[in-house]
């Protein structure tokens, strides 16, 4: 039992300070009468908060710009090179610093968001292909750069797809934002999505050591031939794709039994590619799983992401790239807010202030600001 004293450590008025404060730092909107820049940043982050649209957002308030207004100044923002760099710049300015410098533990993951219909020439060049989901091929993607140490999933810096990008160059402009933090890459978690010839050389050549599940295609033959025996080993796996396209690395077969899991017993294979990783063979598979806290970072992003129809892709950026923001600034307040110091690390009080709180005081804190609709009147005649 915890027992609460009666010193304040955060209200939501001061997390709302916290959050116009890093936007108004790092993004800047032209802006003209009424509706200025924090009440444009005010209304964004009411809406991300309850995982609302602008339109909806825009019609519970009495005081604030219409909706068409709000759009209006969103569609000045049309540069998503120069919107990315201050997405990225605003997520580094908010991370605890207990995580900046040093050799730490890295993860990478792709976020997709389905995309429907046929892309203009604006849309084409930021849609991504891949295997069907949620009744489409067409995804806006955004491949995303994770710290994991002591609790902390805090995202360091997020990429934009474009459909020129290779999978080499994702990878490659994501670890370049490490160096003004002064992080080194003590080991490397992949999504399955980079499983490629081209990535594991890349990989072997910058001598990073990475953990990387490997895709096993086809019926019979290439990765599956490993698939047998009740004991988890490490063999080496020469993959071709193309007469000139091969790559040799060690091939980590871990076995698993699944114990009437879902209702399936006998043994599971996991497969993974492994480079100068010194985790011992039984528990890789265990210590890949900690990546999908990455995984969990993605989740908590998508309960506080605004909802829209437009297929902008600068828009679309922004409404992501809020909300990646919002998840840092709630692990920064957690780290310096609701926590104390103690011998052996800050212990920090995650149960007391919950993302979804964190959420709550935002959207409270804008509504009493904004008178909100009390009621609904009829056209006259």
């Amino acid at each position: 039992m915890i027992f609460l004293s009666e010193k304040l450590a955060l209200t939501d008025s001061e997390t709302l300070d916290e959050v116009l404060e890093c936007l108004s730092e790092n993004i800047s909107i032209e802006t003209q009468g009424a509706c200025d820049q924090k009440t444009l940043f005010e209304i964004l982050v009411k809406a991300a908060s309850s995982q609302d649209s602008i339109e909806n957002t825009a019609k519970i308030f009495k005081k604030i710009p219409t909706a068409n207004d709000i759009r209006y100044h969103l569609d000045k923002i049309n540069n998503f090179e120069e919107l990315e760099a201050k997405i990225n710049q605003a997520l580094k300015s908010r991370i605890p610093t207990g995580i900046k410098k040093g050799c730490l533990k890295i993860a990478i993951d792709l976020n997709l968001i389905p995309y429907y219909g046929k892309p203009t020439n604006e849309e084409l060049p930021y849609i991504y292909r891949s295997q069907a989901k949620s009744g489409t091929c067409s995804f806006y993607a955004y491949a995303t750069l994770y710290v994991l140490t002591k609790g902390k999933r805090v995202t360091l810096a997020i990429r934009g797809v474009r459909c020129w990008d290779t999978s080499v160059a994702i990878i490659t402009y994501l670890l370049a934002s490490l160096s003004d933090l002064k992080i080194k890459v003590k080991k490397l978690y992949l999504d399955r999505g980079f499983f490629s010839t081209t990535v594991i050389r890349w990989l072997q050549a910058l001598d990073i050591p990475f953990l990387m599940p490997a895709i096993r295609r086809g019926k019979q033959g290439g990765i599956k031939q490993f698939l047998k025996g009740k004991k988890s080993y490490k063999t080496t796996y020469t993959m071709t794709r193309e007469k000139d396209d091969s790559v040799t690395f060690d091939l980590g077969i871990i076995c698993k039994y699944r114990k009437g899991q879902r209702g399936k017993f006998g043994v599971e294979y996991f497969t993974y590619v492994i480079h100068k990783v010194k985790t011992s063979l039984s528990y890789i598979h265990q210590d890949y799983r900690k990546r999908f806290g990455a995984g969990r970072c993605y989740r908590l992003k998508n309960i506080c992401r605004i909802r829209t129809n437009n297929k902008n892709p600068v828009l679309r950026l922004l409404f992501v790239g809020i909300s990646f923001l919002l998840v840092n600034i709630w692990i920064n307040l957690l780290w310096l807010k609701i926590s104390q110091k103690r011998r052996g690390g800050r212990l920090i009080y995650r149960k007391l202030f919950g993302l979804k709180q964190m959420l709550a005081f935002l959207s409270q804190a804008v509504e009493r600001k904004y008178q909100v609709v009390e009621g609904i009147y009829l056209p006259s005649g």
